[in-house]
């Protein structure tokens, strides 16, 4: 280790840490199994007086925290690289962060006789040792085939040459891994040593525990490594504690939060009622690694794979739907999904799949989880299983990131409060995902059930919200101003836009038009607190659209109202919840729609004054007809109400269309718009294609269109054409 500085948390024999230990050979290990096994049940006086006070501190329920760490795991490296590092997977994974407790103060570093003192006045000031050991063939074989385990045994007889081939070979796809000459050797010292780990919280000789271990684990499958994976610890060990503590260690959770799924730990858990494994992982649609199986039977890390047969509701995957997470995504998984969840199992041990690549630092991973928000996530963990809790180390590649994390996990385990922690805004689409995550486990988890809807069970005769909300519009629309469906000829738009276009009668004949393209109205409702059930007296229907439909039927327009559904409802559709169509699929449909309505009704009716109104994200469809139709000189005026994404207005081929628009609209924009916070983009937002931008007062569409319908009224009459049509007065209005 460093110098003289040798803690008892060393391996035996004191092995350095230079990365010319791979050179030492298999002889060298066995000799080194052989010499150091026995270093913490050394017969001497010291020793002897150590295990006293040690065996009156658990009598007293002063139980220490557990550290296991061999400097012998670094023996795995890459035979292609040689002594030299140049693979993420780094042997220095784990000595920086034996480093860094050291350097924390949670590991003694002293003789025994200064450790006796120590343990009289102060039992759990530091972590204690517990020593690794090479895992049996039979341990393996509890959940790997026998096979794989020869194939990883027969690493250790393989020339150089041989293992820089098949390095070279397994570091392509899905299986991404290296191998060298003495990586069996570090695989058996790594599971054993997280078996020995788990199996000293599970006895109760210490309180918990962190195994600091490589290689790692959770990608390897039952019968094949992967991603820098050879056996899967964590299961192993799972499999031991069960097997020799059947009584006290029936059901076991597994909380994964290395940024990859845990695809290994996965599939041999997956029909197995008294193991809960929950990860927390970058999916990214089946695109982030370790992606999709090329075996279509094997389960992948997406979230409706939730175990099978008893195992059901046993697997629950957080993937979230890209990189980026941080601290808010992470603490609201856990509110929402992972602490509800793993009460309701109540397992008599926790393992932690603790791999820190979400860190924020590690440039694989990607996100940004602070070493706060892991001893938080620690803390809660802690509150189940009387706080038997084991962290095992996975993934993390940053030296500086899975250091610094890691010895705010191992701070908690000992006891010390996690820091206070800001925790930033989530992110919609994390949001979005956790709601998805609580109705795909509710069928199998009570706490997941509240605000859920089981559309099976609700029956034949049950319509959704917003299309009742439509024929409530329609019969509004007809009965107070005549207007009709509008006929819409192609097939595939008709099904999809049925009762979503009503117009005027005789429209054609009308001088002056209102053209209206609009988001859905807002449905506000408060539900019981207690069973989340909504009483139609607490709901509200916000239609901001409508004062503007009454006073353009007022001053004689024709109106083309156009609703465009955040989703479409299909017969099939069984999902209680159903995210709102991305833009891209949003934007498709508004343009096969405004362009029709364009080039089959107003181009032909030709009214004197035309004016559009673009409401929400429906908004979009003023910018498709104006960058898609040469339509700006039939346009007498826009009015857009803006909450989402601000959008510019110009074209390569009409380079007057940006000052046109400038000059014939109003554009309003809610008050907490991000465009306000950022000086430069306000900036920007006042050039002229994005159109006479104003800051409203109000925050939400609904209050910022009744805000200011006076104002829009006013610009509509003096745009008017006195000559033509007449000149509408404010009395009008």
């Amino acid at each position: 280790m460093e110098g003289e500085d040798q803690s008892m948390m060393d391996a035996p024999n004191g092995f350095d840490e230079s990365h010319d230990a791979p050179a030492l050979g298999k002889e060298d290990f066995d000799n080194s199994i052989k010499n150091g096994m026995n270093v913490d049940t050394d017969d001497s006086e010291v020793s002897s007086g150590i295990d006293e006070p040690i065996k009156l501190m658990r009598q007293r329920g002063l139980l220490p925290t557990g550290c296991c760490y061999d400097d012998r795991m670094k023996l795995h490296a890459n035979a292609d690289f040689g002594p030299t590092p140049h693979h993420p997977e780094d042997p220095r994974r784990i000595e920086e962060i034996m480093k860094m407790f050291k350097k924390g103060g949670l590991v003694f570093s002293g003789s025994d006789a200064e450790l006796l003192d120590i343990l009289r006045e102060a039992p759990t000031k530091y972590m204690w040792r517990i020593p690794a050991r090479p895992a049996t063939k039979q341990e393996i074989c509890t959940v790997h085939t026998p096979g794989h385990y020869d194939w990883v045994n027969s690493l250790s007889d393989m020339s150089t040459k041989e293992l820089r081939v098949l390095s070279h070979n397994l570091d392509q796809g899905r299986t991404s891994l290296y191998v060298g000459g003495m990586s069996y050797e570090a695989a058996l010292l790594s599971a054993g040593g997280c078996v020995e780990t788990c199996k000293n919280v599970a006895s109760g000789q210490v309180k918990n525990a962190f195994a600091i271990i490589r290689p790692p684990g959770h990608h390897a499958e039952y019968d094949t490594p992967m991603g820098f994976c050879l056996f899967n610890n964590v299961p192993i060990a799972a499999k031991v504690c069960q097997n020799e503590y059947p009584d006290t260690c029936r059901k076991i959770l597994i909380l994964d939060w290395d940024v990859h799924h845990g695809n290994g730990v996965q599939n041999m858990f997956y029909d197995d009622p008294n193991v809960l494994y929950i990860s927390l992982h970058v999916y990214d649609n089946g695109d982030f690694y370790p992606g999709k199986p090329d075996n279509p039977m094997i389960p992948d890390g997406d979230i409706d794979k939730v175990g099978d047969g008893p195992g059901q509701g046993r697997n629950v995957n957080i993937g979230w739907p890209s990189q980026g997470m941080g601290d808010g995504e992470y603490l609201a998984a856990f509110q929402k999904i992972v602490m509800p969840i793993a009460q309701e199992f109540n397992p008599d041990m926790v393992i932690i799949s603790a791999g820190f690549d979400a860190a924020d630092g590690d440039e694989l991973g990607g996100c940004f989880v602070t070493p706060p928000c892991y001893a938080h996530m620690t803390h809660m963990l802690m509150s189940l299983a009387a706080g038997k809790v084991a962290v095992c180390l996975e993934g993390g590649y940053n030296l500086k990131a899975i250091s610094h994390s890691a010895l705010a996990v191992a701070r908690t385990l000992m006891g010390e409060p996690p820091p206070k922690i800001d925790i930033p805004p989530i992110n919609k689409d994390a949001a979005r995902l956790l709601a998805r995550v609580q109705a795909t486990q509710a069928p199998y988890w009570e706490c997941m059930r509240p605000g859920i809807i089981d559309v099976h069970d609700i029956g034949d005769s049950a319509r959704r919200l917003h299309d009742v909300i439509r024929s409530h519009q329609r019969q509004i629309l007809s009965e107070k101003y005549t207007m009709i469906p509008l006929f819409i000829q192609r097939e595939y738009l008709f099904k999809s836009f049925e009762n979503q276009v009503f117009v005027t009668p005789g429209i054609q004949l009308k001088k002056r038009v209102l053209f209206v393209i609009h988001d859905p109205p807002d449905l506000k409702a408060m539900p019981d607190v207690i069973d989340s059930t909504v009483d139609p007296h607490n709901g509200f229907v916000l239609d901001g659209v409508t004062s503007y439909i009454e006073w353009a039927h007022k001053n004689d327009f024709g109106i083309i109202d156009v609703n465009i559904p955040h989703y479409i409802t299909h017969p099939e559709d069984f999902d209680p919840y159903t995210p709102r169509a991305n833009e891209k699929t949003l934007q498709r449909q508004i343009q096969e729609l405004v362009c029709y309505i364009w080039d089959n009704y107003l181009e032909i009716y030709e009214p004197e004054e035309l004016f559009i109104i673009g409401a929400g994200n429906a908004y979009m469809g003023v910018k498709i007809l104006l960058t898609n139709r040469d339509s700006k000189h039939r346009i007498a005026g826009v009015i857009n109400f803006v909450t989402g994404n601000l959008r510019p207005i110009k074209s390569e081929t009409d380079t007057e269309l940006s000052s046109w628009y400038k000059q014939n609209s109003l554009v309003y924009v809610t008050k907490d718009h991000a465009c306000w916070s950022d000086a430069d983009l306000s900036k920007k937002i006042l050039k002229k294609r994005f159109g006479a931008v104003r800051k409203s007062p109000a925050g939400g569409l609904n209050q910022m269109m009744e805000a200011h319908a006076e104002d829009v009224f006013q610009f509509i009459n003096e745009r008017l054409s006195t000559g033509r049509s007449g000149n509408t007065t404010q009395d009008e209005m």
